[in-house]
Parts: structure tokens; sequence; C-alpha cells
């Protein structure tokens, strides 16, 4: 046992060491290097948005992608120091990665939706599609990514319930928070209204929304009317639009609604409601009718 120490448990803990090493090392570089390519983005990334948002996105996407790399870093690691710490302890490698070949190949054909969720991980990262931090709509399910690897992304909805999609099963990607976001919002009033003067109202409310202290900073083009959006069956729409910054839309919104709502009140002008028009007929006064008798000429 010492002579077998001597020459092959040193190497076995010397490999053991470079493993941890080499994750050590991995978690201290990656994030750096990461940060270091992505900075080449923000002149782009600023392009569309202002440099704070900018940089938080780039944020967002170097923890996700360190994150994974630093995954398959480990797993990368610790397969390739326990196929040599095999060798070293005796075992045949030349049979055992023969029939793990034939095994993996088996695999292989009974696991085509993990190939595919992997390779739709891959490209996720690579097109920066979304990040952990986002919010998105995939496969039909919208939410908080809360984390997402090489083969699945974690959303959490509104409700706070927690879903797992294969990241195959990704078609279309909706990222509702990149760069900015949009307050969009359809206003109904009433036929008999002005609408030059209902316009002057909202996007009054919309200015000192946006000149508010406490909201100003989330905001990035006042929300105004743009256009008469439909004549409805109650009331004329007004489509309302402005530009906050990502994942403030649903707060800024619902401050717009009742800004609206309060300014509606104090300038009088009517919020429709459905209207219905109903004809009553009274029987007894039309057969009266009919029985008086008609003069002749």
């Amino acid at each position: 046992m010492g002579d077998w120490w001597v020459h092959h448990g040193t190497r076995i803990g010397v490999l053991v060491l470079l493993m941890l090493l080499a994750s050590w090392s991995a978690r201290r570089t990656i994030p750096p290097a990461v940060r270091l390519a992505l900075a080449r983005q923000r002149a782009e990334d600023m392009e569309r948005a202002e440099e704070a948002i900018a940089l938080e996105e780039q944020a967002k996407r170097s923890t996700t992608l360190s994150h994974v790399l630093v995954r398959v870093v480990d797993v990368t690691a610790i397969l390739l120091a326990a196929t040599i710490a095999l060798g070293e302890a005796g075992f045949q490698l030349g049979p055992l990665i023969a029939g793990a070949g034939v095994v993996g190949l088996a695999i292989g054909f009974g696991a085509q939706t993990l190939v595919k969720d992997v390779l739709g991980g891959v490209f996720i990262l690579l097109e920066n599609q979304y990040a952990a931090g986002d919010v998105v709509d995939i496969a039909g399910i919208g939410g908080s990514v809360q984390s997402v690897n090489l083969r699945r992304t974690v959303l959490r909805d509104i409700d706070g319930i927690l879903h797992t999609v294969p990241n195959g099963d990704v078609r279309v990607s909706s990222n509702l928070t990149r760069s900015f976001a949009r307050v969009n919002l359809d206003i109904s009033v009433g036929y008999g209204e002005d609408l030059d003067r209902v316009r002057a109202v909202i996007d009054a409310a919309g200015a000192e929304l946006a000149g508010d202290a406490d909201w100003a900073e989330r905001i990035l083009e006042a929300p105004k009317v743009l256009r008469v959006n439909a004549l409805a069956d109650s009331g004329v729409e007004l489509k309302v639009l402005g530009t906050v910054r990502p994942m403030k839309q649903w707060e800024v919104a619902g401050e717009l609604r009742k800004r609206i709502k309060e300014a509606f009140d104090r300038e009088g002008i009517e919020i429709p409601f459905p209207h219905r028009v109903l004809i009553v007929r009274d029987e007894r006064a039309a057969t009266r009718a009919e029985d008086v008798p008609v003069p002749e000429a």
C-alpha cells in the first residue's frame, strides 16, 4: 500500500488539487473576463438606451453567462480528473471508454430531447435572448427569469409559481424588459366630449407624472395621447403611449390611470360605460287603442 500510494496515490491527490484549483480559478477569472468581453457591446447598447440601462443589461448577461461557464468548467474538471484517477488506480480505461461510448450512443438515441434542449440553451445564451432578471413570455408562460442554463429556464410568474421550461420548447421568446419599456393604454371618453380638450388633460397628467420627483427616474418620455385609436360602441378610445425604464411599465401605468381618473373627475369628462336602450310596450294601451271606433268620413 505504501508503494502504491507513493506512485499512484500522490498523483490522484495532485489531480484532486488541480481539479479544485481549476474550479477556483474559473470562479475568479471567468466573471471578469465575461464582463470585459461584453463591455465591447456597451456602445451598441447605448445607441438604444441610456448608459445606466445598458450597464444594467450588461450586468445581467454577465451574471448569467458566468454562471453557465463556471458550471461547464466544474463538470469538465470533475470528469477529467475522475477518468485520470481511475487510470492511476489500475482500471483499464480502454474497455471502460468503449463501453461508455456504446452506452452513450444508446442514451443519445433516447435523449434527443435533451440534446435539443442543450442546443436551444446555447443559442439563447449566444444570441442574448434573455438573462436572469428579465421578464419574458416563453412557451406560453410569462414571468421573471430566475435562472437559465444550457438545459432549462426557470420562471416565476406574478402569482409566485415557479415554472421550469426546457430550452427546446422555446420557439419564440418575448423580452418585456430589454433596453426600455412602454406604457400603452387605451383611454375611453364619451362621444359628447371635446377630443382636443381631452387630449390636453391627458397630456397634462402625463407631464405632471414625469415631472414628479418620486416618478421622474422611472420615466424616459412622458406619456401622451398618440392618436384616436377606435370609435367603440360606448365611446371614443384614445391611445396613450410613454417610454419608461425596463420593468417599470406596470407601476407607471397604474399611477397614470389613477391620475387620469382624478383629472377627468375634476374636469367633468365622462368615462363611458355600456349603454342599452330598452323599448317597453304597453299591451293594454295598444288594446284600448284598437277598440276605439274610427268615425266615418
